[in-house]
């Protein structure tokens, strides 16, 4: 009888690790996804794959004058999840993909609410790009790319435009401004 209990309680701790390291796929970022939109996908189908959410469309110029035309997607209830920026194909799809909703996560479990040590320790980290006022950070074999503020590294580092900033000179603890997708 101890014995059927104790296979019993083991059972249910196994199961429940398991559930913990799933991803929820609705939240998952890899090189084919951001949640439900698929790389693939094209601009026409968005009504349909997010049927239950709020899609704004940028109207506020016209596609000729406007070099983009962003669609932001809603979760019901007003929450603001992604920004898309389609691509000027012939049959539009998705071109960059700018994550706002802390749960979507990449398959490693980096989100918006990481910090800079917990992409290294995640990525290998291909190209660091310094802009006027943040970092971007480009990783390996990835469409995934991460902003991170400039007022997240030293003060000396953060108004002289021309130095090249390596990723031992960005602190461990620098949160992540923007996390984004380029399908381009």
């Amino acid at each position: 009888m101890k014995k059927l209990q104790l296979t019993s309680v083991l059972v249910i701790v196994l199961i429940l690790i398991n559930c913990k390291n799933e991803r929820d796929p609705d939240f998952l970022i890899n090189n084919t996804q951001v949640g439900k939109l698929m790389r693939t996908s094209p601009v026409s189908e968005l009504e349909s794959i997010y049927s239950n959410d709020s899609i704004v469309k940028d109207t506020s110029a016209p596609a000729f004058i406007s070099n983009s035309n962003t669609i932001q997607i809603y979760e019901k209830g007003g929450q603001h999840m992604l920004t898309l920026t389609p691509n000027r194909d012939s049959i539009p799809k998705i071109g960059i993909v700018r994550v706002l909703d802390p749960r979507f996560k990449t398959e490693n479990g980096i989100g918006l609410q990481s910090t800079f040590k917990q992409i290294k320790d995640k990525f290998v980290i291909k190209k660091i790009v310094t802009s006027l006022n943040n970092v971007i950070i480009f990783i390996e074999r990835s469409d995934v790319y991460f902003t991170i503020d400039k007022e997240e590294l030293p003060a000396s580092l953060r108004y002289d435009t021309s130095i090249n900033i390596e990723e031992v000179q960005i602190p461990d603890d620098a949160k992540i401004k923007y996390l984004m997708v380029g399908w381009d």
